[in-house]
């Protein structure tokens, strides 16, 4: 039985003059079946010839450029590390492309844009994997932050803080506020595809509101209370936190319009001897590793609870934090996270 030749291992010239030559048989009365074994091939080359030149004639079977055409989805070692660094460094919208997040259709426009190269959504792919790139969900940030008052708090402000705690033996803690409601939904759950899990709870609308102070050592205050968090809640906080703490205090808050009251600056400008009110900059809440202490809560307490009234909601977030003030390790471990890195 005679063997099909691989076409792979063949010249480019060489298999154009068999398809030239199994047409010209087939043409001269020979049928497909007998070609394809003279000549070596699969009788379905032989078919697929044979359409070529009714449309074509034997011109169209003449050899062609093999691989992909010159230029698609070739970048130097160059190019390579310019389109990385404008992904890193920019936004689509701010390189000018109609997409708002990075998506390989964003990276296909821009490849061609800035060196004309024609690339599928399967290469720009295999291009991001191997830049380091992964799907992921973007984070939030707000247009009015002040990039380089954040940068300057990180560099300047807090080292000088962490030297000023270190010389008058002050205790550094990290105070936010939240608001708890009964209709929060968190967590994930399995179901059978195009079937929304559903998850019972009560219709009535309530909430309460918490607000703590954690340190870089693992200690945790929190006070849970029902109503509006206003000036005196968060004065009578700052009074307890000063009357419990063995010596000074630096509570680090947020821009909250409570926390620059008329009554809290008094209140701090009273006892300044062992208390310090200080002030992150504006629209950053990832700098306060409280904010992450607060997600737990609301992932972890009240997700996965179903309060039916206010007071079982209450219970259920102070048993947490209670929990929570019996593993400092917990606590410690929001500040290794990668933008809240904070001295100990």
């Amino acid at each position: 039985m005679p063997t099909r030749t691989d076409g792979r291992r063949v010249d480019a010239a060489t298999q154009a003059h068999v398809r030239r030559t199994a047409v010209k048989a087939v043409r001269a009365g020979m049928t497909q079946t007998a070609a394809a074994a003279t000549f070596g091939v699969s009788g379905r080359a032989v078919n697929k010839w044979m359409a070529v030149d009714k449309t074509g004639g034997l011109r169209a079977l003449a050899a062609k450029q093999r691989g992909r055409p010159v230029g698609a989805g070739r970048l130097s070692a160059a190019q390579a590390s310019k389109i990385r660094q404008q992904i890193l460094d920019k936004m689509p919208d701010q390189l000018k492309l109609r997409f708002f997040l990075w998506t390989r259709a964003a990276v296909v426009a821009l490849l061609a844009r800035e060196y004309d190269v024609a690339v599928s959504l399967t290469t720009v792919c295999r291009y991001l994997k191997a830049w380091g790139f992964r799907v992921q969900q973007p984070v939030r940030r707000a247009y009015e932050r002040n990039d380089a008052a954040i940068a300057r708090w990180l560099k300047t402000e807090y080292p000088a803080i962490v030297r000023d705690a270190k010389r008058e033996g002050a205790t550094i803690y990290w105070g936010d506020e939240m608001g708890l409601r009964s209709a929060h939904v968190t967590g994930t759950s399995y179901a059978l595809v195009g079937q929304t899990p559903v998850v019972r709870a009560t219709g009535q609308r309530f909430g309460c509101s918490m607000i703590s102070a954690i340190t870089n050592r693992g200690h945790l205050v929190f006070r849970v209370f029902h109503g509006t968090f206003r000036a005196p809640m968060f004065v009578d906080f700052m009074r307890r936190l000063r009357l419990q703490s063995p010596g000074k205090v630096y509570l680090i808050v947020d821009g909250h319009p409570t926390h620059r009251s008329k009554i809290a600056k008094a209140f701090v400008a009273a006892n300044t001897t062992d208390f310090r009110l200080i002030q992150l900059p504006g629209y950053c809440p990832e700098l306060n590793p409280d904010e992450l202490l607060n997600q737990d809560v609301k992932t972890n307490a009240l997700g996965k609870s179903r309060p039916r009234s206010r007071e079982e909601m209450m219970t259920a977030v102070r048993r947490h934090r209670f929990r929570r003030q019996k593993q400092p390790h917990v606590i410690k471990n929001l500040f290794q996270e990668k933008h809240v890195r904070y001295a100990a």
